[in-house]
């Protein structure tokens, strides 16, 4: 895996094979951040990165200048994997060892993107609850967006909130925001 812009592009990051994750594969995190690149000034927003695994997603916003990163996970060895590897870089990412549904019952903490990468297993009762946690506990600042990262055999677009969804591969990338009323 590879950072693909920002301060550190072309930085390539090697996880121990040991983790269990599946990071986002480059072509797909190059075309999402596209998409982000014309929405936010990276150096302006906060970030939530949930299931954060290898923290591939979190490198990326910090190369591009993003200072507010909160990654969680509930593996221990992906935290510490973070940390040394946020360490190395001099990046400012604040890691989180937890699980996600627990974390997002209790966080009071804001943003602007939440990023939610959870296993492709997941059904959809599963994802239907990080939207519920997101959009009850009130997360999101004004403007912002959750983006769940998901199989293409998964479809959330009945979701509530769900307002676009983009496929890459064999991966998608559905996106959610506050309707305004």
């Amino acid at each position: 895996m590879r950072i693909i812009s920002g301060t550190y592009k072309r930085r390539k990051i090697t996880a121990p094979k040991n983790l269990p994750v599946r990071p986002t594969t480059d072509m797909a995190k190059e075309s999402l951040f596209n998409i982000l690149n014309n929405l936010y000034y990276f150096e302006d927003i906060s970030v939530l990165d949930l299931f954060a695994g290898t923290g591939n997603i979190s490198y990326e916003f910090a190369s591009r200048g993003t200072e507010q990163i909160v990654s969680v996970d509930q593996n221990f060895h992906c935290v510490k994997f973070i940390n040394k590897t946020a360490e190395a870089f001099g990046m400012l990412i604040q890691t989180i060892k937890s699980d996600v549904f627990k974390f997002l019952e209790k966080t009071q903490i804001k943003s602007d993107i939440i990023f939610a990468d959870p296993p492709y297993s997941f059904t959809l009762d599963q994802f239907s609850t990080i939207l519920e946690l997101v959009f009850n506990n009130d997360l999101l600042q004004q403007n912002g967006v959750l983006i769940i990262e998901h199989s293409k055999h998964t479809d959330l677009s009945d979701s509530p909130h769900f307002n676009y969804s983009k496929s890459y591969g064999g991966s998608v990338f559905s996106f959610f925001e506050l309707t305004q009323s």
